[in-house]
């Protein structure tokens, strides 16, 4: 009998970094409560040179890829001035055409932008190599101040860490919010960072500066349901409106009232997920008033109705 299980194959190239490798094969490792199942291949079986002084010895070739719902590529060194192997190339292009969803991690993007598949689109890459992965690939369009970038079947992430958000956000894409966080709290990981949020901040932002908003986002998920306000949250975190609203996007990516948004968007998913209550008190609940205002934010954020969210991720 087939398995029913969202089938992952983790791609590992010559030069692969250990931890590109190891997030997509821990988070997506089958257990009872994830509904997916891993197998690791390369260019062919046998032993792969990896980076970081570590080395692979994967069981599988490209005939793995045949089987797989979705492909990851971790990233792998000297990305700018290797190509994966044609066989890889043509293995990944066949894949697409089957319908597989490929995503990348770091400079993984490298081996995906090769296939041509990533043209036309949006992509990112770790900060370091974005200006590379440009002038490599110049029909894609790069964006070097974002975690990742989901083009539907098509997806890129940049650092290491971002790889264990752009997993996060395909269990949230597969199996809503509720397995996403119950995934984040066993890797210990936050379990939301917006793909849009800046790679790095380019310049210092202060230490304490930065433990206040820490707080004061705990603050706003412990009171969403009340009326929050920018000056409510300025005063939360001890700093005028106007140095919040221009630290904060410093720190999330998003401006504190879209953070607040979202967040009450997030909490309304898991609560269609895991409760029986109606969409108005839902929305009372989250802090969104009315269940017009909860479906306006749900069409314009997940592109779909909390009434059909419920359907497709309630228990």
């Amino acid at each position: 009998m087939a398995s029913k299980n969202h089938r992952v194959a983790v791609l590992v190239l010559e030069g692969a970094k250990p931890l590109d490798v190891g997030i997509p094969a821990q988070v997506f490792s089958n257990r009872p409560s994830m509904p997916y199942e891993v197998r690791v291949c390369g260019a062919a079986s046998g032993p792969v040179t990896g980076g970081d002084g570590l080395s692979y010895y994967v069981a599988e070739g490209l005939e793995a890829l045949e089987h797989a719902d979705t492909i990851f590529i971790p990233g792998y060194r000297e990305p700018a001035t290797t190509e994966p192997p044609i066989a890889v190339v043509e293995a990944l292009q066949a894949a697409q055409e089957r319908g597989t969803r490929i995503a990348a991690i770091s400079t993984g993007a490298f081996a995906l932008a090769a296939t041509g598949l990533l043209d036309g689109k949006r992509a990112t890459t770790h900060w370091h190599y974005t200006k590379a992965l440009a002038a490599r690939h110049p029909l894609v369009l790069v964006d070097e101040n974002v975690l990742f970038v989901d083009e539907g079947d098509v997806l890129t992430s940049a650092g290491a860490a971002s790889g264990i958000d752009l997993c996060l956000h395909l269990v949230r894409r597969d199996h809503g919010v509720g397995l996403s966080n119950h995934v984040a709290r066993r890797l210990v990981a936050a379990p939301y960072r917006s793909g849009g949020q800046a790679q790095y901040v380019p310049r210092s932002v202060p230490e304490p500066l930065g433990d206040l908003f820490a707080s004061t986002r705990e603050w706003v998920l412990e009171h969403v349901a009340e009326r929050l306000t920018l000056e409510v949250l300025a005063r939360n975190a001890r700093v005028s409106a106007r140095t919040l609203s221009r630290r904060f996007v410093d720190d999330t990516g998003n401006t504190p009232m879209q953070w607040v948004l979202r967040a009450r968007v997030d909490l309304a998913r898991e609560l269609l997920e895991s409760t029986d209550l109606g969409v108005e008190q839902i929305a009372d609940r989250v802090g969104l008033g009315t269940g017009a205002n909860l479906r306006l934010h749900f069409q314009r954020i997940l592109g779909t109705s909390p009434t059909e969210y419920r359907h497709t991720f309630s228990a």
